[in-house]
């Protein structure tokens, strides 16, 4: 099911590259040059309006993060359905060596629409067990994985 977004702009509006995409793509409004580590909240010129029940999240494009080593610092960027103002992406230039330079109009991120249900938090004295527990941060491990199987093998 394909659900209508109303959506508000200026500049240029998301566009999803190919049939089926989760993301479509936002664009920078203005030119920015990330120097090395260094980080810059860059506006989109787009301004958007959610339905109630959906949310957006801010995502970083696989191709800079990979050939640049740009991403966005607070990925992924939470877009609440009531926000109005203009989409910003804050993004981070990881690589230590070469600048970037974006300029209006290049695809800096990409923005995931998604229903979402309404949570109602119950308070409860013992939460119930599970088979990961506490378990995070690495508790996992690093190495490889082995299958245990039962049964015939």
């Amino acid at each position: 099911m394909t659900e209508s977004i109303e959506v508000l702009y200026t500049g240029t509006l998301p566009v999803y590259a190919h049939p089926g995409d989760a993301g479509a793509d936002l664009v920078a409004a203005e030119d920015v040059v990330l120097a090395p580590g260094e980080r810059a909240t860059v506006p989109t010129g787009l301004k958007i309006a959610l339905p109630a029940g959906h949310v957006g999240f801010v995502v970083p494009r696989s191709g800079l993060a990979a050939k640049h080593g740009i991403t966005i610092v607070n990925a992924p960027g939470t877009v609440d359905a009531g926000y109005r103002g203009e989409l910003r992406v804050t993004l981070l230039n990881t690589d230590a060596r070469e600048s970037y330079a974006i300029a209006a109009g290049d695809r800096i991120a990409q923005l995931i629409v998604m229903a979402i249900p309404a949570v109602r938090f119950v308070e409860v004295e013992r939460l119930p067990g599970s088979e990961r527990g506490e378990g995070g941060f690495g508790s996992t491990g690093y190495g490889t994985t082995t299958t245990t199987t039962t049964g015939d093998q």
